[in-house]
């Protein structure tokens, strides 16, 4: 099964595992208005499948030299002040969408992630690199500040002393410092790249997939709550599993000391 677009590819194998590769390889693949309403149209569209059709979403870029190298610079120079507003809700909204996704969405960086292309990573669940990824917010060198999530999701991945310091330096990193950092979660050779990042799905799909969902939700959210509410906030949501069949059945399971069988239910 495959959706038809211009900008982006998105694909799936018979295990309900899918993978959006975004398209623009002439341009490094940099996020342009086309490119970035085909995301949202995707998203939106993967947002409303069934479990059964739609487990979990790989996010890479096409070629071997980025993943995403950025904004489109030569779109953004005739934008005025409402319009770059309007351009920053945009991308932010989009990859707003990856949250609310009740999947795992892995960035799988094949190359440059710079400016919006961190953005787009850092909104993923958790990014596997390749060993030749190189990471980096340059956007002061140009003028400007990250606009689609930069300055809040890099200051949560590695706190405010390490996000000033690559923020206001726009210096880029190799694979190795952003896994140093804990930018990223693994890197592995390019070639291992895309098997490795479905392997470690294949695992995550081995457990209860309404625990994932709910699990996801709960760190989502903690970040927006002060300690005591984010604490009730995963206790009612721990609670609220046990009415599942999913825990009904994990914990049959356990006893039983077989394999669960888990239904997303």
């Amino acid at each position: 099964m495959a959706f038809e677009y211009q900008n982006i590819k998105l694909e799936t194998n018979e295990n309900g595992i899918w993978q959006m590769t975004l398209y623009r390889p002439d341009a490094l693949n940099a996020l342009n208005s086309a490119l970035l309403n085909e995301m949202g149209d995707a998203f939106r569209q993967i947002s409303e499948m069934r479990f059964e059709d739609l487990k979990a979403l790989i996010i890479t870029g096409a070629g071997e030299k980025a993943f995403v190298a950025g904004a489109d610079i030569k779109e953004m120079t005739g934008l005025n002040e409402d319009q770059a507003v309007q351009f920053a809700k945009k991308g932010q909204s989009i990859f707003h969408e990856i949250n609310l996704l009740k999947i795992p969405v892995v960035a799988a960086v094949n190359g440059f992630a710079l400016g919006g292309g961190l953005e787009l990573a850092l909104a993923c669940d958790f990014i596997v690199a390749s060993e030749n990824a190189r990471f980096g917010l340059p956007e002061v060198s140009l003028g400007l500040i990250p606009g689609f999530g930069g300055t809040v999701r890099l200051t949560r991945a590695v706190g405010i002393r390490r996000a000033r310091e690559l923020i206001f330096t726009g210096e880029m990193l190799n694979a190795s410092q952003a896994l140093q950092m804990g930018l990223v979660n693994q890197v592995v050779p390019a070639a291992e790249l895309l098997p490795t990042v479905r392997k470690k799905i294949e695992m995550i799909l081995s457990r209860s997939p309404l625990a994932v969902a709910e699990a996801k939700k709960s760190i989502n959210q903690a970040f927006d709550l002060e300690t005591e509410p984010a604490l009730d906030n995963e206790a009612r949501l721990f609670a609220g599993l046990f009415s599942s069949e999913d825990t009904k059945e994990g914990m049959a399971a356990f006893i039983e000391k077989r394999k669960p069988a888990f239904k997303g239910a």
